[in-house]
């Protein structure tokens, strides 16, 4: 098959229910244990990847012996509940295979809705990346859903696009039991032609994606279409494959074209910088000495106490602030790890003094490298 010349380095691997079940009726450790086995071979490869994982709801309805019929938000919250812990056995039992450890971390809309949210979950995302934790995202549907519907992502495919912004992922695989899109639904139509490459997700994409039905899962590819669009918005390419092909994500991380791939409407940075630097206003500044901003533009580190000399505005940890050299020339912004309360004191400081000095600590970065933007 052609090859594109990308070789992906961080990935998120989205494993959808029709996928992880088989298209029966509880989870299928045979097919389980083949995804499993691939992922571990990029983690040995020291390729990092973040899964996001379907299959709880699934799970819970066979071990409680409870029919399809059965629906509705509080069963579906009960299902959840019983199923992830059994959902997270049998990974936590296959990846041991491999040395990998294994992390859980729920996820709920509201999580990301503000900005301190949004700074927590992506630190901690980060660090597991770096400490080579194998780290497995689901949607906290045990307290995701209430009355506004808007604070629930509704399927992990949507979830997955935001994992994949929030790591700067750079590639999203959403594997599932189909090929890809097609030009008509291919269980209807003999016709009907795989679509490998997608540049531009239009309305006639979505016209495509919303003919095509779903199946055991909540999606369906009109929401993988919709996850798509979000996710190449942030820079990230999007494939959608069947989970069941030989060795699909190891040959999909080399770049090999399989399934239907969505193409980044703008780079990583670009995206990130559009995010930071327009439409959300900034709630402060800080000004740094000349060392702390030669370390921000030329080594690329992170902005340390010790570096600040002046804060200016009231702001609070997971603000956007402004950081400016001694002379007051823009250096660039970033998502401050304290509260403009908190630098007040701790500014001029070594990092190692943080905790002393509040009581507490969010990490040795009042700016960490990775929530900078330098201009």
């Amino acid at each position: 098959m052609e090859k594109s010349s990308a070789l992906y380095h961080r990935i998120v691997a989205k494993f959808g229910t029709s996928l992880l079940t088989g298209g029966g009726d509880r989870l299928d450790r045979k097919i389980m244990s083949s995804l499993v086995g691939q992922i571990g071979q990029l983690h040995n490869q020291g390729r990092e990847v973040i899964i996001v994982s379907s299959g709880a709801i699934a799970s819970g309805r066979h071990m409680l012996g409870l029919a399809k019929q059965v629906k509705g938000i509080p069963f579906r919250q009960v299902l959840a509940s019983v199923g992830q812990h059994r959902l997270m056995n049998l990974y936590e039992q296959l990846f041991s295979q491999y040395n990998i450890t294994v992390a859980q971390a729920l996820l709920a809309k509201t999580d990301l809705l503000n900005r301190a949210g949004y700074l927590n979950a992506r630190n901690t995302l980060l660090a597991l990346l770096e400490l080579k934790v194998l780290c497995i995202v689901n949607e906290n549907d045990v307290v995701a859903v209430d009355e506004i519907q808007e604070a629930v992502f509704g399927d992990n495919d949507n979830l997955s696009a935001m994992v994949a912004n929030l790591i700067d992922a750079d590639l999203l695989l959403l594997l599932t039991d189909i090929d890809g899109l097609y030009t008509a639904d291919p269980h209807r139509d003999p016709d009907a032609r795989l679509i490998p490459q997608v540049e531009v997700i239009d309305s006639e994409i979505e016209r495509l994606a919303a003919d095509t039905p779903g199946w055991l899962g909540a999606g369906g590819m009109i929401t993988k279409v919709g996850a798509a669009k979000l996710a190449t918005s942030f820079g990230v390419t999007v494939v959608i494959a069947d989970g069941r092909e030989k060795d699909v994500i190891l040959r999909l991380a080399d770049g090999e074209s399989i399934g239907t791939r969505f193409l980044p409407s703008a780079s990583k940075l670009e995206s990130r910088r559009r995010w930071m630097l327009s439409g959300l206003p900034t709630k402060g500044r800080l000004v740094v000495d000349s060392g702390a901003a030669q370390a921000l533009k030329k080594e690329k580190r992170s902005l340390l106490a010790a570096g600040i000399k002046d804060i200016e505005g009231n702001f609070q940890r997971g603000d956007i602030v402004n950081i400016c050299d001694p002379e007051g020339a823009r250096l660039g912004c970033g998502i401050t790890n304290y509260s403009s309360a908190d630098i007040k004191v701790i500014k001029g400081a070594h990092s190692g003094k943080i905790a002393t000095l509040l009581g507490y600590d969010y990490g040795s970065e009042v700016v960490h490298r990775n929530n900078l933007v330098v201009v």
